[in-house]
C-alpha cells in the first residue's frame, strides 16, 4: 500500500521585538500564526519591558544577532510567509532587509511599529527612514496605523481624504500596497483601508468600546501573513484577518490593568 505523502504546514517567520506579558510582538505573533494552522519561528530583534500598562525600556539586538537567528531558519526550512514587527534600529533594518533579499521572500507583512499603545517610541527616525527605505520595496503590503502613518506621511490625517492621500505618499516610497488601520481616527471608527494598487476596499466591523487592544496590530499582520502563507489572495487575507482580530477583540479575557491583550 502506498502511503500518501504527508502534508506539511507552511512556516511563517516574524522578527520583532519580545514583549514578556505576551499580548504583543513575537509571542502574539507566534500564536496567531498557530491559530490558523501555520508553523511559527521567530527571531527577536530587541527585547522590551512591558506589561498591559506600559513600556518600560528596551535592549536592543545587534545585528549580526538578528542575522544569526534568522539564517539557519531559512536554511532549514521553505518559508511561506515573513511578518516584520518592532525593528529598533537602522542596522537590524538593513540587515534583515538584506535577508530577505537573499532569500527571496514575496509574502512579506511589514508592520511599521514606531510607538507602542501606550505612548512609548520604539524606533527614532533613522530607523523609520531605514524602514520606508529599504522594507517598503520588499513589502507585499504594509500595514501602518493611523499615527504611524502621520509619522511616515509628514502630514496630519483627519480625514478619509487624508487617509488616502498618506497611502499615495508612502506608494510613491516605494511601498506596493498599503492597508492604513483607522481605529485611531473617530471619523473612520472600525475601518480598514487596502489600497492595493490603483484600487481602494475598505474593510468594517462594528466598533468595540473596550481597553483590550493590546497587540491588535500585530496580530492583525501575523494574521494576514499566515493567510497569505495559506495561498489566499491579499484582499482576502486582509478580510479573514480583520475578522481574527475584531472577534479576538470582542472575546478579550481582559487580563491586566492597563490596555488588555486580545483572545488570541
Amino acid at each position: 500500500m502506498t502511503v500518501p505523502d504527508k502534508v506539511l504546514p507552511p512556516v511563517c517567520l516574524t522578527i520583532a521585538g519580545l514583549d514578556p506579558s505576551g499580548g504583543a510582538g513575537v509571542i502574539a505573533d507566534i500564536k496567531t500564526f498557530t491559530r490558523f494552522g501555520c508553523f511559527a519561528a521567530a527571531a527577536i530583534a530587541s527585547v522590551t519591558f512591558q506589561n498591559t500598562q506600559g513600556v518600560f525600556g528596551a535592549v536592543e539586538q545587534s545585528a549580526d544577532s538578528v542575522r544569526r537567528q534568522v539564517e539557519p531558519v531559512f536554511n532549514d526550512y521553505s518559508i511561506a510567509a515573513v511578518k516584520t514587527g518592532m525593528l529598533p534600529t537602522r542596522e537590524i533594518i538593513e540587515e534583515t532587509a538584506d535577508l530577505l533579499k537573499e532569500n527571496g521572500v514575496t509574502n512579506l507583512v511589514v508592520d511599521p511599529v514606531v510607538r507602542s499603545t501606550s505612548g512609548f517610541d520604539l524606533i527614532d527616525d533613522a530607523a523609520l527612514g531605514a524602514v520606508v527605505e529599504r522594507l517598503f520595496p520588499l513589502a507585499l503590503v504594509i500595514t501602518p496605523n493611523i499615527p504611524e502613518a502621520e509619522r511616515i506621511a509628514g502630514m496630519k490625517i483627519g480625514t478619509e481624504r487624508d487617509i488616502a492621500n498618506a497611502a499615495r505618499i508612502m506608494r510613491s516610497a516605494g511601498a506596493r500596497n498599503v492597508l492604513i488601520k483607522g481605529g485611531h481616527l473617530e471619523a473612520a471608527g472600525a475601518k480598514d483601508y487596502l489600497f492595493e494598487g490603483d484600487s481602494l476596499r475598505v474593510f468594517e466591523a462594528p466598533l468595540i468600546e473596550t481597553r483590550s487592544t493590546h497587540g491588535t496590530g500585530c496580530i492583525l499582520a501575523a494574521a494576514i501573513a499566515a493567510n497569505l502563507a495559506l495561498g489566499k489572495e491579499l484582499s482576502a487575507a486582509v478580510g479573514v484577518a480583520k475578522q481574527f482580530v475584531h472577534d479576538a477583540i470582542r472575546t478579550a479575557p481582559g487580563l491586566g490593568r492597563g490596555n488588555s491583550p486580545i483572545n488570541i
